[in-house]
């Protein structure tokens, strides 16, 4: 165990710390006085909860992970499913199991679980490249089912994870140059007259979306597409949110003074909106500091990408960092208007449970792949190609 806990790459740890310190006194810097009030003591337990499930990921062979992998993925679609006909609402989406105190959101579980079912079916193909017909298409589907369930949740955030995720993967997976080009530009296509639709034809958009239930997610469209036409029901975050950012200037207005946040007209700034909070209480340069700290992170990951001598660790990690990067991105875009808000919680520092634990849990698989990457052969699972390979040089 010393042995594996040597090779740990600490400087990631560090900055897993002082995210826990970020978060823990953002959170109490906006719930002071309100009726979520002690929610700082609650995050500091998750996390305790978070690093005792990391350091275990850290100690368990990754391998461990794959070999079981088709079975982690169909126990998640059947979450994902029971959550549809047990699950609680939450702002308009339908996606949490409540367990006492504890929610626990199979849609946030589901990406860590895709990570790994997807680097499970990528694997197998170590050299050739992607067939469209029998690999692409094939894998496509099968992360379009957890899409689509939690779509049917309302969940937009979480679902366009799996798309991002599933793009990573795919190019890391040799996917050929034309399929990938292809890709990009039917799906260039289809956002580009998504927004042109949009656009155009809001209204009856809108009608429909309301006919079917369905007018949470033009609420959350409307202020990034058609501001104009929003309602101040759903202009009323980001506006307020951007006008927060705006106050902070360089250097914030200090700890616990931040007007906007403090008075409460920024909704969930100790969940989603939590950077708000940070960029208007410690301005531009505390905003970089958590910035920097996400780079950091990411680049210590793609180092260990880089330096993984076996074929499943380094497509891990690419996922991880693809999940990582579009919930960074979404979540901090959303707030100055970049990107529509979803409700996407921002990484570490948001407060939250399933969340916080299944990025750490990834932050865990990714340092196991730096513990145990460098063996070439194992006998839990490799492709056949490779043990080949491995019993070749050991017969030499």
């Amino acid at each position: 165990m010393l042995q594996k806990l040597k090779k740990v790459d600490y400087v990631i740890v560090f900055i897993l710390f002082i995210f826990m310190g970020i978060s823990i006194m953002a959170i109490y810097s906006v719930t002071m006085g309100t009726k979520f009030e002690g929610s700082h003591i609650k995050m500091l337990y998750f996390y305790i909860l978070a690093f005792v499930i990391f350091f275990g990921l850290i100690l368990l062979d990754y391998k461990w992970l794959i070999k079981y992998a088709l079975y982690i993925y169909l126990f998640g679609i059947a979450l994902l499913i029971a959550v549809n006909f047990f699950g609680s609402d939450v702002n308009g989406a339908q996606g949490w199991f409540q367990i006492g105190s504890f929610s626990l959101q199979p849609a946030e579980l589901f990406k860590l679980i895709l990570i790994i079912f997807l680097t499970y079916l990528l694997m197998k193909r170590p050299k050739a490249k992607l067939s469209l017909w029998r690999d692409v298409l094939p894998i496509g589907g099968l992360t379009f089912i957890p899409f689509a369930l939690v779509m049917i949740q309302n969940d937009l955030g979480n679902a366009l994870s799996y798309v991002l995720i599933l793009l990573g993967l795919l190019w890391v997976g040799n996917i050929k140059f034309l399929h990938a080009f292809l890709a990009l530009i039917i799906l260039g296509a289809v956002a580009v007259g998504g927004i042109f639709s949009y656009i155009h034809f809001h209204d009856n958009i809108e009608n429909f979306m309301k006919s079917i239930g369905r007018e949470h997610w033009t609420e959350r469209l409307d202020p990034w597409l058609v501001p104009d036409k929003a309602t101040p029901k759903a202009s009323y975050h980001t506006k307020n949110a951007k006008l927060a950012i705006a106050s902070g200037g360089m250097m914030g207005e200090g700890y616990m003074k931040g007007s906007s946040v403090q008075s409460g007209r920024v909704p969930y700034t100790y969940s989603d909106s939590i950077f708000v909070e940070i960029a208007e209480e410690f301005g531009f340069v505390g905003a970089s500091v958590v910035l920097l700290l996400y780079f950091i992170l990411i680049h210590r990951m793609i180092l260990i990408c880089l330096e993984c001598r076996d074929r499943a660790g380094p497509l891990l990690i690419v996922g991880i960092v693809s999940m990582m990067l579009y919930q960074i991105f979404e979540n901090i875009g959303a707030f100055i208007g970049l990107m529509p808000l979803t409700g996407i919680t921002l990484p570490f520092i948001s407060y939250g449970g399933t969340s916080l634990i299944i990025n750490v849990a990834s932050i865990g698989v990714a340092l196991s792949v730096r513990v145990h990457g460098h063996e070439v052969s194992d006998d839990i699972i490799v492709p056949t190609a490779s043990k080949m390979t491995s019993a070749k040089t050991k017969e030499a």
